[in-house]
């Protein structure tokens, strides 16, 4: 690709012929394996589950053309990276529980916290 040249992107949602795809990309990603439920939750969620690379903007707008007044989410304590991707959207460490993990060495995990501009509605 040359330089300046934008690649489209596009975000599909969570269903039943890609959950598969989501399950392997957790199991490649993270250290915690999570279980049926979770994933029944993401193919109810609809459009808060996209998968793509503009995942946060897109769940970020959403939150705030619903009115949400907050979003939060945890990380493993010790995943600087992660930490450090969710602090330049704005989000803020305001917990830390203990013991979070199960069957992984480092077991407690930050809650990282966004307060959310509601859009304005026009008139």
């Amino acid at each position: 690709m040359g330089a300046g040249r934008e690649v489209a992107i596009s975000l599909d949602g969570v269903r039943d012929n890609n959950v598969m795809r989501l399950k392997k990309l957790n199991t490649a990603l993270f250290l915690i394996r999570y279980n049926d439920k979770y994933y029944a939750d993401a193919l109810a969620s609809g459009e808060f589950t996209k998968l793509g690379t503009r995942l946060l903007n897109h769940v970020l707008d959403l939150c705030s053309k619903q009115n949400m007044p907050e979003i939060y989410l945890h990380v493993q304590a010790n995943n600087k990276d992660a930490i450090n991707f969710y602090k330049k959207f704005g989000f803020e460490i305001t917990e830390t529980i203990k013991n979070y993990y199960t069957n992984i060495d480092l077991l407690d995990c930050f809650v990282l916290t966004k307060l959310t501009a509601p859009s304005q509605a026009k008139k």
